[in-house]
């Protein structure tokens, strides 16, 4: 999955390196009674967060952090909009994560991910993954509730909110205790659809969703039922490099627990696919092919 700690949301406006007065100035006016001050003050801090890692820190420090975390339950939609988005930025500097994180944002990152504009609940789900780049928060994120809404997005979102909370379920499925609750919020259905309708290119993300998923009993089970199978053997038959080594994982997970999977896969073709990605594929997909081809060995019904 794609690492989006490292960048920062695009913002087309440009605005020159803040020092130390001007951004002090600034943050005071982020604690104004006045909601237009406030809006305008936080999406100046949201453009100076995005410029470079000084700015970043010089916001927080100045004590900007706290207060936009308040401003995430503004009833202002653009001004919650530009909180989120500056606190996505500040995150993208390692030392700033820690400081969102004890300022108490992860639960009113959430409220913004449940009921914020499409854009403020995009900025949330990537603010979620970049804090969630620190082991704790995936703990924290996870039992904070915060799976639910990005499933939600997930299957509801614009194609950017779909990756967004994709590259976010992703990096939290990462603590085993994640996994359950990402089954349970039901997150396979909607990444076995971006399987089979691939015209918004998110394959790849949901393949390796699905695999990190396969490793947990729920996971497997969630997937099994889908019948996802064919298309499955469809991937190692024809997906890019990442898919097959991807699908095959997943088949792998599914067949080790449950035969009829593999009986299934075999009738639709794919001990002649796995052979060609045994000798072909990934040094993983070589790995997965041949656990896969020696489990097969082991059935009754070898074509």
């Amino acid at each position: 999955m794609p690492n989006k700690a490292g960048s920062s949301r695009s913002d087309s406006s440009d605005v020159s390196f803040g020092n130390r007065t001007s951004i002090d100035n600034l943050v005071q006016q982020l604690y104004s009674r006045q909601i237009d001050v406030q809006r305008a003050a936080a999406e100046e801090v949201r453009l100076l967060a995005k410029r470079n890692a000084d700015n970043r820190l010089l916001i927080a420090e100045a004590g900007a952090i706290p207060q936009l975390v308040k401003l995430l339950s503004s009833t202002d939609m653009k001004t919650q909009e530009h909180a989120v988005t500056a606190l996505l930025n500040l995150s993208i500097h390692s030392s700033n994560k820690g400081f969102i994180v004890q300022a108490g944002a992860i639960n009113r990152i959430i409220d913004v991910l449940k009921h914020g504009s499409m854009e403020a609940r995009e900025n949330a789900a990537a603010t979620l993954f970049s804090l969630s780049v620190v082991d704790e928060n995936k703990v924290i994120i996870g039992a904070s509730g915060a799976i639910p809404p990005l499933v939600d997005l997930l299957r509801d979102g614009t194609v950017r909110g779909k990756k967004d909370a994709a590259t976010a379920i992703f990096n939290l499925s990462i603590y085993q205790g994640n996994k359950f609750r990402a089954v349970r919020a039901g997150v396979v259905p909607p990444l076995i659809a971006l399987l089979v309708d691939q015209s918004i290119g998110m394959v790849d993300e949901a393949l390796a969703i699905l695999a990190i998923l396969a490793t947990h009993q729920e996971g497997r089970i969630a997937i099994g039922q889908q019948s996802a199978i064919d298309i499955l053997v469809e991937l190692i038959h024809s997906g890019s490099a990442r898919n097959k080594e991807n699908a095959a994982a997943v088949l792998l997970a599914l067949g080790m627990n449950d035969s009829s999977h593999l009986l299934a896969a075999m009738q639709l073709g794919v001990f002649e696919y796995l052979i060609e990605l045994a000798q072909n594929g990934t040094t993983r997909a070589r790995r997965k092919a041949r656990d896969l081809l020696n489990l097969m060995s082991k059935q009754e019904h070898v074509p």
